[in-house]
């Protein structure tokens, strides 16, 4: 069976830092691209990184870049975020994702966990 189960979601102030965590099973993070997306109510949903399965490299959304990285340990088949410095408009749910390329990755995710509520606020 796969699945992908976030955590580490939860409340913090503008400007404060968080961590997310995924663990995958049921099939190989090296096979896919891997990475985050988020949607806020009422918004569709946003890419926030993805390390493609071509080169491996990570790809980040504009509006999370020099802010936001991720971390893969692909033997473990976890996946993280770590967020700093963070603003309101960060608040979403987040939902890590394994997808054939990462311009699939939050149109056709071949797998999305269930996500982890973030909610930047005073």
């Amino acid at each position: 069976e796969v699945q992908l189960v976030e955590s580490g979601g939860g409340l913090v102030q503008p400007g404060g830092s968080l961590r997310l965590s995924c663990a995958g099973s049921g099939f190989r993070f090296d096979d896919y691209s891997i990475g985050w997306f988020r949607q806020a109510p009422g918004k569709t949903r946003e890419a926030v990184v993805c390390i493609s399965s071509d080169d491996r490299l990570a790809y980040y959304g504009d509006a999370v870049k020099d802010r936001f990285s991720i971390w893969v340990d692909a033997a473990k088949n976890s996946l993280g975020l770590h967020m700093k410095d963070l603003k309101a408009d960060d608040t979403a749910v987040y939902y890590c994702a394994a997808a054939q390329s990462c311009p699939l990755l939050t149109s056709e995710p071949t797998f999305w966990g269930q996500g982890t509520q973030v909610t930047v606020s005073t």
